[in-house]
């Protein structure tokens, strides 16, 4: 009988989060989401799975995000075709969320193809497409919080309240093995005390291995009440307005976006704002909304609550209304997906807005690193977005109170009823300062150094039992990762560099007095180029002759 358990995202990075435990009823994966960030760390939404799609029995989701969720319709078109286990409310909002994923996909890959033409070079195909997507959401199967199931033969599960977002939950499972069944927690993520709209975090029952995010590990973070959470949006939004430009606000389309339209219906009703007009530019967060208001009786509102409304709300749903936007100039709140920055409306709104002094871009969640978001909101003075070079001058603000994150001492609490019996802490779902500074706080907490671990991508555990516990013991066999660790975690690649390169030539031979300055400065840079190139030629030789020798 052997057990093993094999990391395949979401190490040493936030996003691409997927582990395959390998059990004797067959094999399972707990979520299967993409990858997020720089473009090397992205690519590997393109590259085959590490293991066959054909051998996955099932799955389990912890929630709809698509770092943990987006590359399910992928893995049902390379040959899975079992269930997949998710909470009903998880289940409604990838109903809409992974075929707006596909189209995305197909979209960004048509720019690029159109692109690659004018190139000469070959055309690349998406990820997965609508059509993909649409077909796979008929192996989603919904389940209750709190109740065992069995995805397998001798594993039971059950789907616990995470506070994260609507639907999230981390997952209880046990194993049957011997001498006794292997308890493992997957956290999924774990929301923060007094959300804006969820319960808080179920507390989770003992265990032997837990996989336990650390997004926010190394710090702990202001917590605010509702009241004041909703003043600092309000101060924001009225100092943004008093500048006299537009707000452009990136959200996701799941809570962040229905957390902001109650909080702004209520400023609306208690008089600190004025009648403002709201626009969500997001079709995807208007259907995800619909569902929130179907599943209200979930939410830490109440039944009879009304939510998400307050008059002057518009939802825009075409393309056409979108761009009549961009010509207002001022005096709207635009909020816009994606929240990272990274496809969808919100990319055009900053093409119009990024550039102009009066205009203020808000900030409202987590912005991975090497992200658009992530550049413009660490103060990058130029910015490339569809391949045109956008000047940054618009007001860049940035609020923190309505992260769906626990921080440090959060997570350390949610964790403090596993630390008696656990035999390893596996630190996933952050980055290695993040993951670091959790490890230093669960020391603090009482838990043996010894037992914690910051897997690396595609590492592998076998489970092992002794001294009265199961351990995941590092394997000796694991096949070849994937991508290094240094690079999985970096945050910034050479795509991030190239970019930036290229905006430091334009605006240098800008700043240069005349035509012949900026001759001699191109010239230095193509002597620079040629002498690279002379260079690798002569490796490339040296390479060859010590290889025929």
């Amino acid at each position: 009988m052997h057990i093993s358990l094999h990391i395949h995202g979401a190490a040493g990075t936030v996003t691409g989060s997927c582990y395959r435990l390998v059990t004797p009823g067959g094999d399972l994966l707990v979520d299967c989401g993409m990858f997020q960030g720089p473009k090397s760390l992205r690519s590997l939404n393109y590259r085959h799975f590490p293991f066959e799609a054909s051998t996955i029995e099932a799955v389990l989701l912890t929630h709809a995000h698509i770092d943990h969720t987006g590359l399910f319709p992928k893995l049902a078109v390379a040959g899975f075709r079992g269930k997949a286990w998710t909470t009903e409310a998880s289940r409604d909002l990838l109903h809409w969320l992974l075929p707006d994923a596909g189209a995305i996909q197909e979209g960004d890959v048509d720019r690029l193809n159109r692109r690659n033409s004018r190139r000469g070079e070959p055309p690349v195909a998406p990820i997965y497409t609508r059509v993909d997507a649409e077909a796979s959401l008929s192996l989603l199967a919904g389940q209750r919080y709190d109740t065992w199931f069995e995805p397998l033969k001798g594993v039971r599960a059950r789907l616990r309240n995470a506070g994260h977002i609507l639907g999230s939950a981390f997952i209880e499972m046990e194993v049957d093995a011997r001498p006794r069944p292997v308890r493992f927690v997957f956290s999924g993520d774990i929301g923060p005390r007094e959300k804006a709209l969820q319960p808080d975090p179920s507390i989770p029952a003992p265990c032997d291995i837990v996989l336990l995010e650390s997004t926010y590990g190394n710090r702990p973070r202001p917590r605010p009440t509702e009241a004041e959470r909703r003043t600092l949006l309000g101060r924001e939004l009225s100092d943004a307005l008093k500048a006299g430009g537009n707000v452009i606000v990136p959200v996701f389309a799941v809570e962040r976006t229905q957390e902001i339209l109650d909080d702004i219906a209520r400023l609306k009703r208690d008089g600190e704002i004025g009648a403002v007009p709201v626009f969500l530019d997001s079709p995807l967060a208007g259907r995800t909304t619909e569902v929130f208001r179907r599943h209200r009786r979930a939410l830490d509102r109440g039944p009879d609550r009304p939510a998400f409304t307050g008059g002057d709300f518009r939802l825009i749903e075409t393309v056409e209304q979108s761009k009549a936007i961009g010509r207002i100039h001022g005096g709207a709140v635009i909020l816009a997906g994606s929240g990272m920055c990274e496809a969808g409306r919100v990319k055009h709104h900053l093409k119009d807005h990024l550039w102009r002094p009066d205009s203020t871009v808000l900030f409202v969640g987590y912005q991975a690193p090497g992200t658009l978001g992530a550049l413009i909101r660490d103060g990058a003075a130029r910015v490339r977005i569809h391949g045109e070079e956008i000047n940054v001058k618009a007001r860049i603000r940035a609020i923190d109170t309505y992260s769906g994150h626990a921080d440090r001492d959060e997570l350390v609490e949610w964790a403090r009823p596993l630390l008696p019996t656990l035999g390893s802490a596996l630190l996933v779902h952050g980055e290695p300062d993040a993951a670091q500074g959790l490890s230093e706080a669960l020391f603090a907490a009482g838990l043996d150094r010894s037992f914690m671990t910051m897997p690396e991508l595609d590492q592998a555990f076998d489970i092992e039992f002794h001294d009265d516990r199961w351990h995941a013991v590092p394997s000796q066999t694991a096949a070849v990762p994937r991508m290094p660790a240094a690079q999985a975690s970096a945050q910034r690649d050479w795509h991030n560099d190239y970019a930036a390169a290229l905006l430091d030539l334009r605006s240098a031979l800008q700043q240069e007095s005349d035509d012949r300055r900026r001759q001699q400065l191109l010239n230095e840079v193509r002597r620079l180029i040629d002498s690279h190139r002379v260079g690798v030629g002569n490796g490339s030789k040296r390479e060859t002759m010590m290889s025929r020798s």
